[in-house]
């Protein structure tokens, strides 16, 4: 039934009535750029590589500013950092930050056009590939928005249950995948209570 496109796939054993859609964020030629000279400078590292501007899609009121979000592992992030801000070509074109403070993005970042973020990336956080560059699932954003009010912060409030309850409509979200996530995080029942408080069709 869900190859016939009756049902689609929601987690593990569960199901909903009707086909399923994937989403697939859009990933600009220099994201691409980024992934790529990043990949080839540390070439056994992980990288998420995603421009917040995909959220447009399911917001109502439309920020004029986006991020380059560039996730690794602990163990690189500083070199990646160091790398993004002494690299020629990216210098000229975006300021770099690590890990930004509350203090340090109301400072700094919400004044500047084109901006880097690198970050942390949790282990297991449900990403996937697109044309060989690493990136984003809508599993990973839902629960980052949720966890993380300084970079998202034009994402919450009632803009944050707008979010939600689009990207619900539009696509199908695998809930064992975004659980398992906001478990890693430490947010897994405030993220279930909150979703169920959208749709009758969570199921936790």
């Amino acid at each position: 039934m869900v190859q016939d496109g009756l049902l689609q796939r929601i987690g593990r054993g569960k199901y909903k009535v009707g086909e399923g859609r994937k989403f697939f964020p859009e990933i600009s030629s220099h994201t691409k750029s980024i992934f790529k000279k990043l990949k080839a400078a540390f070439p056994y590292s992980n990288f998420c590589v995603w421009n917040t501007s995909v959220l447009n899609e399911f917001m109502q009121h439309q920020p004029n500013k986006f991020f380059i979000l560039v996730e690794t592992d602990k163990e690189t992030i500083n070199s990646v950092f160091y790398f993004l801000r002494d690299s020629v070509s990216f210098r000229k074109k975006k300021s770099v930050f690590i890990e930004p403070s509350n203090d340090i993005f109301e400072k700094y970042i919400v004044n500047e056009k084109e901006v880097i973020i690198v970050k942390s990336l949790v282990s297991e956080a449900p990403i996937q590939n697109i044309n060989k560059i690493e990136t984003v699932t809508l599993e990973k954003i839902l629960v980052d928005i949720f966890c993380d009010d300084v970079i998202f912060s034009a994402q919450q409030g009632a803009e944050k249950r707008i979010i939600f309850e689009e990207a619900l409509k539009k696509y199908t979200i695998n809930q064992s995948k975004m659980l398992r996530y906001a478990d890693r995080r430490r947010r897994k029942k405030d993220l279930s209570n909150f979703i169920k408080t959208i749709s009758n069709l969570w199921q936790q």
